[in-house]
């Protein structure tokens, strides 16, 4: 049971990091792009915002990211190359120590453009499906209509990502050794390398437990932050 529990102090130190910070920038940028009279963003405003807040959230996330990958990914390797990081933190400074601290931005590119596309289709359709919801009077603005919109937005978030993911974990997880040429030489290369020998559909291995993960995890974080949200409407920060 504890092997489903991997890597989860490195999950909960990304998410205190990734998504406070882009939640926090999409919210700044929103309130600066939308329009004062109409109180509406387009769509592809909706977009750039996230996309603007997502690269710079999984900047600063990255470090716990390739832990986490690294810490989840161990049990499936050979007991030689196993890593057997205690904690994120354990495992932060095994890789400073042993790979220098550029190690701990691997693969930052896929991060940040897996982050954009997250964000940005996350955040807009979950606001798009909302608006909808509301302007066409299907629900009102409550617990049914944030449950509703967050799911299809986890849903989109998760057809936008999958074959970053894909790439990106194999990148980060890949075995360096000196003096050998690595596995990828990086991202683009992972990816020819990935879709020449799997095909194009390798893109979209572990699809169904992405959706299992993304779509609830979507519905908990908007739900939760409407109602964060409408706890404190009445106070100024």
């Amino acid at each position: 049971m504890r092997a489903l529990f991997s890597g989860v102090s490195a999950t909960v130190l990304r998410q205190t990091l990734y998504s406070t910070t882009r939640m926090g920038l999409y919210d700044i940028i929103k309130g600066e792009w939308t329009d004062p009279e109409t109180k509406t963003m387009p769509l592809m405003k909706k977009i750039g915002a996230g996309a603007i807040a997502g690269a710079i959230g999984a900047a600063v996330g990255n470090p716990a990211d390739v832990a986490m990958v690294r810490m989840q990914a161990d049990g499936r390797l050979p007991l030689t190359d196993r890593r057997n990081y205690k904690s994120v933190l354990d495992a932060i400074t095994q890789m400073i120590r042993g790979e220098g601290v550029t190690s701990l931005w691997r693969g930052s590119s896929l991060t940040i453009n897996r982050a954009m596309l997250v964000t940005s289709s996350q955040l807009a359709s979950y606001d798009s499906v909302k608006e909808t919801i509301l302007e066409k009077g299907l629900l009102k603005d409550g617990l049914g209509t944030h449950v509703s919109a967050s799911f299809a937005a986890g849903f989109v978030a998760s057809v936008a990502s999958n074959p970053v993911d894909v790439i990106k974990t194999r990148v980060m997880n890949m075995k360096v050794v000196a003096g050998v040429a690595p596995p990828y030489k990086g991202a683009v290369d992972c990816a020819l390398k990935t879709v020449k020998a799997e095909g194009i559909m390798s893109l979209y291995k572990g699809f169904i437990p992405t959706v299992s993960r993304q779509a609830p995890f979507t519905v908990v974080l908007f739900v939760t932050l409407e109602q964060v949200k409408k706890l404190f409407k009445d106070y100024d920060f």
